[in-house]
């Protein structure tokens, strides 16, 4: 319980980390603006309670709208996140459901489990983050544009994380792991 808890407070700190000193400084041509942050809240256990992932996510988001001047869309994104991933998990669960100390990465679930998983949710994040930001509808495609691509590169990069720096094994976990 106690390793569970430092892995994952490593995996919190090293992704904010990743995203306030590297990702927010990237930003091509206006729209890509990659939020791999969002890994850390995927990566949660299952039996992980509600409340408890709500208010990871408020503080994941908050942390991240701290060091980003963005008044809140982060957190809002983030929790609305959390608020979906209970309802994602059931409809996408493997027959026999999911075992109680399951991890949610594609060297278990398997690739195509993962991008279905990690993808609805990084898109629906991301959905609510840019329509909150822009906020009007008069660039409803515009911004539309912004949520699929950002949605594309975030979810490369969140999967490419996964493979680089998380283990399935115990005995050769990394710094993610």
């Amino acid at each position: 319980m106690i390793v569970k808890l430092i892995q994952n407070l490593i995996r919190f700190l090293f992704l904010v980390a990743i995203q306030v000193v590297v990702l927010n400084h990237i930003q091509w041509s206006g729209y890509v603006n990659p939020y791999v942050y969002i890994l850390f809240l995927l990566l949660l256990p299952v039996e992980t309670p509600k409340a408890l992932q709500l208010v990871l996510g408020l503080v994941t988001g908050l942390v991240i709208d701290m060091f980003g001047n963005t008044s809140g869309l982060h957190a809002a994104a983030s929790v609305f996140l959390m608020f979906a991933r209970p309802g994602i998990l059931r409809l996408i669960a493997p027959r026999d459901g999911y075992d109680a100390e399951v991890r949610l990465i594609p060297q278990v679930m398997g690739l195509n489990w993962f991008l279905t998983y990690a993808g609805i949710l990084t898109f629906l994040h991301h959905l609510l983050y840019f329509y909150l930001e822009v906020f009007r509808f008069t660039e409803f495609g515009m911004t539309f544009l912004k949520v699929v691509i950002n949605s594309a590169v975030s979810l490369l990069l969140i999967v490419m994380g996964t493979y680089l720096f998380i283990r399935s094994g115990k005995s050769n976990e990394r710094i993610l792991g």
